[in-house]
């Protein structure tokens, strides 16, 4: 059969991209969906459900803080922390995600097998999560933090790369929306567990969060080996699949970006991605919005307990806002791959988000309900952007070889945003409500300017960093 000479078919419905992207053939459509429907079976749940133990993990110091303090055994009190030391304490977690992301996703790349590197992370994290159950000083939460901070550094870079090993450009931001949704339902989870184990203080003399920890490092450590064994590695290595899926999933990713190389980068091809003005905006945009995720995972529970409810009741209406974030991101990020329009999804939900948090700053104080009603609009603006700004930055990337250390670093910033969160609750809401809606406001005015941006950039057939031809995603 004769090859048409120049077209390339990018997206179901007719889209076509310029020559020499991926090959001469119409794209087999009927196929590539067979085949995300394995993917999605063997990939998907196992990566959401680790990614919620991760997110338990890191925000359980939450729960910690004020879970039966009106008896004296929450962290705070039990290890003589105050408020200053926990803010310290989580500072120290997110200073190892900001160090440890860039490399470890480097070492993923070119050393170890995702399955092999994943399950490492996971058991890391999972003992000392385990072991921090037992403190009893201020010195002990913080060599603990800091280290639970580096090991979980890699793993949402991880599971992030391994999806642009196997998925297309157009079908990643809905299977980074479900796993990073699953941090929403752990901050739901996270909120029950915490409210029955709240109900266990004291049981074999140990206070609630102790148990906390105990019973999610078990759970975690006892996720090690299934990882191991069913995290796929590289489609080339696939033995679930025919030989002939495994050639059709290696090149179907090649296409915009995707796919496993471990081809060094150029130094041109290095520095634009960490240096380029666009792609500095990008980076920025995610430290601002982790900074209203930041207040979410660490403060939560307090936020609600200012709202007049007790520790243990607290940690049940944390869930709320928690579920309607999950929804929303699943949600606007099927539209967002399905419309290719992930700037302008961005730009609403932050609008909607950053009036969330103004209208509970400017509420009076003892104004409980609609603080609360507040609280839930902004996690509309929170949490659904995250797996959005994380999919355009992998498709945007300024080289394809250069994409894990895109997403490594473009994650290292939520560190940052983390570590800003953790210093602007200390003197009450205000400030930190009227932080949070700028910082929304911040992420949709820039998510406008780079979709415009990207506009003006296709308009002019703007090469990238290899000087190859590329079409870029709005």
């Amino acid at each position: 059969m004769e090859k048409p000479e120049s077209v390339v078919h990018l997206e179901e419905g007719g889209v076509v991209a310029s020559p020499g992207e991926l090959n001469t053939e119409v794209f087999d459509y009927e196929r590539n969906k067979r085949l995300n429907r394995r993917l999605d079976l063997r990939i998907l749940p196992l990566c959401s459900f680790l990614y919620l133990l991760n997110f338990l993990d890191r925000g359980n110091i939450a729960n910690a803080k004020v879970l039966n303090q009106e008896t004296g055994d929450d962290l705070l009190q039990v290890t003589g922390m105050t408020a200053s030391n926990y803010s310290i304490a989580v500072t120290l977690f997110s200073l190892g995600y900001v160090l440890f992301e860039v490399p470890f996703n480097w070492v993923m790349k070119h050393y170890v097998r995702p399955s092999v590197w994943l399950a490492t992370l996971l058991g890391c994290w999972g003992a000392l999560t385990l072991g921090f159950a037992g403190v009893q000083n201020y010195a002990t939460v913080l060599v603990l933090r800091l280290l639970i901070g580096i090991f979980e550094a890699g793993f949402f870079p991880g599971i992030i790369y391994l999806i642009t090993i196997w998925y297309r450009h157009d079908e990643r931001s809905v299977r980074i929306a479900v796993v990073i949704a699953f941090c929403n339902l752990a901050g739901a989870f996270g909120g029950c567990i915490a409210y029955g184990l709240g109900k266990a203080n004291g049981a074999g003399g140990l206070e609630g969060f102790r148990w906390l920890c105990i019973l999610e490092g078990t759970i975690t450590m006892l996720c090690v080996i299934p990882a191991f064994i069913i995290l796929p590695d590289y489609p080339s290595r696939a033995k679930f699949l025919s030989p002939s899926d495994r050639k059709f999933a290696e090149d179907r990713v090649k296409e915009r970006g995707g796919g496993y190389n471990r081809d060094h980068a150029s130094r041109k091809e290095v520095l634009e991605t960490f240096f380029g003005p666009r792609m500095l905006a990008h980076y920025c945009v995610y430290i601002a919005n982790s900074v209203i995720q930041g207040s979410f995972t660490f403060y939560t529970p307090t936020l609600v307990t200012g709202l007049g409810y007790g520790s243990i009741q607290a940690q049940l209406m944390t869930v709320p806002p928690w579920v309607v974030g999950f929804v929303v991101a699943i949600i606007v990020a099927y539209s967002a791959d399905r419309f290719n329009a992930r700037g302008w999804h961005i730009t609403v939900i932050s609008m909607i988000g950053g009036a969330g948090w103004l209208t509970a700053a400017l509420l009076p104080p003892t104004s409980y309900i609609q603080k609360y009603g507040a609280l839930v609009m902004a996690a509309t603006g929170a949490f659904p952007a995250a797996p959005i700004c994380t999919s355009w930055v992998t498709v945007n990337a300024p080289s394809l070889l250069t994409i894990p250390f895109a997403i490594a670093l473009h994650n290292s910033c939520a560190g940052i945003g983390q570590i800003i969160a953790q210093w602007i609750w200390l003197d009450g809401t205000r400030t930190g409500n009227f932080t949070c809606a700028a910082c929304n406001f911040f992420v949709a005015i820039v998510a406008f300017s780079l979709r415009m941006n990207y506009g003006r950039m296709n308009r002019n057939e703007v090469k990238d960093a290899t000087g190859e031809k590329r079409v870029w995603s709005y």
